[in-house]
């Protein structure tokens, strides 16, 4: 899906909306005043498909300009609505910047043209079963297209806090999870209506799936599956016991290498004694010594040594040690290992 977007983003990035959250927001408040000045001229911009094809075109565009919440800028509600433009407006914003422009742009208009074939193909399928034009359109709205968007914004940003009535602090992945489980629940009551007789409330179910499918599309595909695969768990357990196994080394040096004479000199004692004394010592101080076994290259002279370099500082290890010591880390309360 990556994949097919980059070459789609490459041929007609160019054609991207810019700054498309604006615009939504900018058509809700289009919207707004419209109820506030005529309440009944929602009747003139829903997506009814019976009415597009008699000739009423314009309710392909207008049906967008409908808020996906009721009310006017009479009031305390032009308060919530406010709040509420400017909520959207937010986490619109925040997607365009994590995805990019065009992105962001195959994401709601895609769900927008979704909402528009599923309404044509609800009024054909329902229109042949009752023998006569149906009406579908107060079932297709805005409402669902920006409850994918905050679905997005907590699927992409499941850490971000926002405050809950001004006071809360509440993440964003639990409202998430919030809003999806009253999409099901919505979803659950129109289906037990469906079963008892009533297979007309099968349009608001396929109105909430057209709606939220551009969500089900980005969800799993940027999902990573792989990490549930039997190879993949396979090379977790494998990593796990050479993990194991480097702990158990490094405990068996650890102890070994308390019983080196060079440990903490790096200089064997008899040598030591013998300097002391102003006799000829044939070893001389070891320029390479292990941090975790203490070997140096008196002690072994078939060791090589190397420098750590995720370790911040100089830590030279032995090569036993290289790959299974645990890297030191200066953080502000002192140095500790990671």
């Amino acid at each position: 899906m990556n994949r097919l977007l980059r070459k789609l983003e490459q041929k007609y990035g160019k054609w991207a909306i810019p700054n498309l959250t604006t615009v939504m927001i900018m058509c809700y408040v289009i919207g707004y005043v419209l109820l506030t000045v005529n309440a009944g001229i929602i009747s003139y911009m829903t997506l009814e498909p019976g009415l597009i094809l008699r000739g009423q075109v314009w309710r392909l565009i207008t049906w967008i300009v409908i808020p996906p919440s009721g009310g006017t800028f009479a009031g305390f509600g032009s308060l919530f609505i406010v709040i509420m433009l400017f909520f959207y407006y937010s986490i619109g914003r925040s997607l365009e910047r994590a995805w990019g422009m065009f992105r962001y742009n195959v994401y709601i208009l895609g769900g927008m043209l979704v909402t528009v074939i599923a309404a044509f193909i609800c009024y054909f399928v329902f229109s042949a079963i009752y023998g006569g034009s149906v009406s579908v359109g107060m079932y297709f709205s805005t409402y669902y297209v920006t409850t994918s968007m905050f679905l997005a914004f907590a699927a992409t940003f499941p850490d971000a806090v926002v405050l809950l009535m001004f006071i809360i602090p509440v993440k964003v992945k639990y409202l998430g999870i919030l809003y999806f489980a009253m999409i099901v629940y919505e979803c659950i009551g129109y289906v037990q209506q469906i079963m008892t007789g009533g297979v007309y409330y099968l349009v608001p179910v396929i109105a909430i799936a057209a709606s939220l499918v551009n969500f089900a599309v980005f969800f799993f595909s940027t999902r990573d599956f792989s990490r549930y695969s039997y190879k993949e768990r396979q090379r977790k357990r494998e990593f796990n016991q050479q993990m194991e196994a480097g702990r158990r080394r490094f405990a068996e040096n650890a102890n070994r290498a308390r019983s080196y004479d060079s440990y903490d000199t790096g200089i064997d004692k008899s040598d030591a004694r013998k300097a002391a004394e102003g006799q000829p010592a044939k070893r001389t101080f070891a320029r390479h010594r292990c941090e975790i076994c203490g070997r140096t290259e008196i002690t072994d002279p078939d060791l090589e040594f190397r420098y750590c370099s995720k370790c911040e500082g100089s830590h030279e290890y032995c090569m036993e040690h290289l790959y299974t010591h645990k890297h030191v880390i200066m953080s502000k309360n002192g140095p500790g290992t990671l």
